[in-house]
């Protein structure tokens, strides 16, 4: 099949003229370890490839480098039939740096170039009309004014690709334009003869920046932003994730109905069901995040966000753009190293993604909330105002704040590398205010459902139903105490012992690496309390008649607050990253540090 290669900067419509032209049939190609995505779709007989923006075709990061060799393949093959370059009518001189280069690329692999000026709806608006035909012809290919949002002249655009790629000889560019200087000559010229007025464009994107970057509403407004964010992920999340775990629940009860009790009932209903439960459920808040992401970013705010938070993130080695997959980690840090995909540095995305499950996720709560009921009592202070408790979670949630910085800050200092290709510069081009469009949105909302789904599911699922069997047999021994997983508890007492721990803390450990959550139910039925997840003060009440020690129970909290235990986190950042090393080496430093403090707490409290 012949293919056609679309490009262009980012910010300049490109995403959503491949929607248009190609509609929903696109698939992905992830290269492990970084960020470079090259969708593909069905256009007529041809298959559109469309490749990441960038500004220039001299590489900044190991990202670029990846993205522009793959160029200059597609470029070389015989298969490629066209270049589509799409330019940003309303910023026509760095569309053009970048155009005229990757035209001077075609012409050596002699390859024929359309452009495709995009966002003309917007000169429309300010009453400038752009002479495409004189622009032709100064560029030497054709040019085509579009809207890929209000489809203005789509129909005519895609009749001109067609006929272009189906020639059979490559329109290929005559003109020869020189060096680098002379294309940026160029572009500033041509610019200056054919686009529209800056300042034009500008005028309302600066009136509304005067506002949304000044210190003390740009400040409110952000923490406004965020906060939605946030309350996003939980409530409008939640309803979904229920009824996801609702469906598998009323489908195994729907299978087993036909089997009867027994193992093969409990294998169904706990490893089988259960095992695609404990990843299918994270689904509606990958969902849920990615558009809201996509919602700031394609309005134009994530970019402001990024370089509100810039300055005091850099600090600790960490971009502007880190904050929302930070405060999204709070909700769960599966989503959040998703979202970290936006971060422009190799090397700051890679701490970022590193450092993001100590933010404390909504699955600590049952382990948090069963532990301070344990070892801190509810009292009230300043009228009701202040409880205890109260401060109590707070603390936990900071010092998982704090040991992130402190760890990002030694990352970047210490331990990653810092050189050309892995630490790019901090480089920002604010885009113009615009609605979202839904199509693309869509699209990338799938996308990122089916990415964690197929690269992250097949591992969360393999070691929930091992960590199940090794639960569950032998069966007849006597429950979980006895169980293969309790022999393995009883086997490393040892390494507890210094915590002040027993085997069932050891145990319910263990368990938590399917999902921290476990811990709770797991520590139930050890001490003898069914339903422990909604009876969190029966237990808490058995676990303090059993005498657990204050630092001991310092100690757990500590534990929790820093140890990687979350075997979907750990496979998410094996598919994001691409990489074993890295996946085993967070859990064993994350472990070794969470024991590190839980024995000072235990021995010094």
């Amino acid at each position: 099949m012949k293919k056609i290669v679309l490009v262009g900067k980012p910010n300049s419509g490109k995403s959503l003229l491949f929607n248009q032209l190609t509609g929903l049939r696109q698939k992905v190609a992830n290269y492990p370890g970084v960020t470079v995505e090259l969708k593909s779709g069905r256009f007529e007989q041809f298959e559109l490839i469309d490749y990441p923006g960038a500004y220039s075709l001299s590489s900044l990061s190991r990202d670029e480098e990846i993205a522009v060799s793959k160029l200059n393949d597609a470029l070389q093959d015989p298969a490629t039939a066209l270049v589509i370059c799409n330019l940003d009518a309303t910023r026509l001189e760095s569309s053009l740096m970048f155009g005229l280069q990757v035209q001077a690329l075609a012409r050596r692999q002699q390859k024929a170039v359309v452009f495709a000026l995009n966002m003309a709806d917007e000169l429309q608006r300010f009453g400038h009309q752009l002479d495409t035909v004189a622009l032709s012809a100064a560029l030497g290919s054709p040019v085509f004014a579009i809207s890929a949002k209000t489809l203005l002249g789509i129909h005519e655009f895609r009749q001109g690709v067609l006929a272009l790629a189906s020639a059979a000889e490559p329109a290929v560019p005559a003109a020869d334009h020189g060096d680098e200087q002379a294309l940026r000559d160029l572009s500033r010229s041509l610019s200056r003869q054919y686009g529209i007025q800056a300042s034009l464009v500008l005028k309302n994107q600066n009136r509304i920046d005067a506002f949304m970057l000044n210190n003390l509403s740009g400040g409110l407004a952000f923490l406004a932003v965020m906060f939605l964010l946030f309350q996003s992920i939980f409530t409008l999340a939640a309803p979904l994730m229920d009824a996801v775990e609702a469906g598998i629940g009323a489908l195994a009860q729907f299978v087993t109905g036909f089997i009867g009790a027994g193992t093969t009932t409990d294998f169904l209903n706990d490893a089988i069901f259960g095992g695609v439960g404990s990843f299918l459920v994270f689904v509606p808040q990958i969902m849920m995040l990615t558009l809201i992401i996509g919602l700031l970013e394609d309005s134009g705010y994530l970019a402001r966000a990024a370089l509100i938070c810039h300055r005091p993130l850099s600090f600790f080695g960490l971009s502007g753009r880190s904050f929302i997959p930070y405060l999204s980690g709070h909700a769960c840090a599966i989503p959040a190293i998703m979202a970290a995909r936006t971060i422009e540095s190799p090397r700051k995305r890679l701490i970022t993604m590193m450092t993001i499950p100590l933010m404390a996720c909504s699955a600590r709560l049952p382990v948090y909330a069963l532990l301070i009921s344990v070892l801190i009592p509810e009292r009230a202070y300043l009228g009701g105002l202040v409880n205890l408790q109260g401060v109590a979670f707070f603390g936990l949630y900071l010092m998982g704040i704090v040991i992130a910085l402190l760890v990002s800050l030694m990352l970047s200092r210490f331990v990653i590398n810092r050189d050309e290709k892995s630490d790019m510069p901090f480089i920002l081009e604010l885009p113009n205010y615009r609605l979202p469009h839904w199509k693309p949105l869509i699209v990338r909302v799938i996308s990122a459902a089916k990415s964690f789904v197929y690269r992250s599911g097949p591992v969360i699922f393999a070691v929930t139903v091992l960590i199940w069997l090794f639960g569950y047999f032998p069966h007849d021994a006597g429950g979980l105490e006895h169980s293969y997983l309790g022999q393995i508890g009883h086997f490393i007492e040892p390494v507890f012992a210094p915590l002040g721990l027993d085997w069932r803390y050891g145990v319910a450990i263990l368990m938590s690496f399917l999902a921290r959550e476990v811990f709770v139910g797991a520590l139930g039925t050890l001490f003898g309390i069914d339903g422990a997840d909604e009876n969190i003060a029966g237990l808490a009440a058995n676990i303090q008649a059993d005498g657990l020690a204050l630092g001991a129970g310092v100690g757990l909290l500590l534990f929790y607050v820093v140890a990687l235990q979350c075997v979907a986190t750990v496979a998410t950042i094996r598919a994001e990253t691409g990489s074993n090393r890295i996946a085993a080496g967070l859990v064993i430093g994350y472990g070794l540090l969470a024991y590190a403090l839980a024995y000072l707490a235990a021995n010094l409290l």
